[in-house]
């Protein structure tokens, strides 16, 4: 068998059309035939790189993280806004990125997965609490803007809250219910000395909800 010299390019392909039908037909109706047939590869090569449909579907929404962490770790660098300020662009640009079209189709296939549940409570402590929202917790304790004596548990809490708790996906909820969650997170963080979410934003989850 002669030897893939792109690899790379073999996985991109499979992840991009993996997304295009997971988006048109749901993840449930996709097979993985679907997907041999739509990228014209052979099993042994759709299997060379992925175990299974699963697989496939992580590796989708891993390649989506990866995309915003870049935005985010663009926020995070920004130079002249106190950590505050940092603290509730990134979470508003969090919460809207998590609102986009194709997350939206393919998590609740992934809610009911306990190994998807697993891997993103680590990647909220493993590495987005430490990565970006420690350091904006630090610089705001720095410039005044936020005020903690417990930076570390206090960026895990907040990711916590608002990717689990407060996700109208994660955990679906009235527009009365999501409302009433986000005064109680804004009375939470008021006690450090910001809010995150504004009126605007609170009214986008609601009505997500009531759509």
């Amino acid at each position: 068998m002669a030897r893939n010299k792109h690899p790379e390019q073999t996985i991109q392909l499979i992840l991009d059309t993996a997304s295009t039908l997971f988006l048109q037909k749901g993840y449930d109706k996709t097979t993985l035939q679907d997907i041999i047939d739509a990228t014209r590869l052979s099993k042994g090569a759709i299997y060379h790189h992925f175990a299974s449909k699963e697989a496939i579907l992580i590796a989708v929404v891993d390649r989506m993280g990866d995309f915003n962490s870049a935005v985010l770790a663009e926020i995070r660098d920004k130079k002249g806004p106190t950590g505050a300020e940092k603290l509730r662009e990134l979470f508003r640009t969090s919460i809207e990125l998590s609102f986009q079209g194709k997350i939206l189709h393919i998590l609740p296939f992934l809610i009911e997965n306990p190994k998807f549940m697993a891997l993103q409570m680590q990647s909220i402590l493993g590495e987005a609490a430490p990565d970006y929202i420690l350091p904006i917790l630090k610089e705001g304790i720095a410039d005044g803007s936020i005020h903690t004596d417990h930076p570390e548990e206090l960026s895990e809490v907040l990711l916590l809250l608002s990717d689990l708790w407060l996700h109208p996906i994660l955990r679906p909820s009235t527009p009365e219910q999501v409302r009433l969650r986000c005064a109680f997170f804004n009375q939470f963080t008021r006690q450090y000395g910001f809010e995150l979410l504004d009126g605007d934003l609170i009214d986008a989850m609601a009505e997500f909800c009531r759509t």
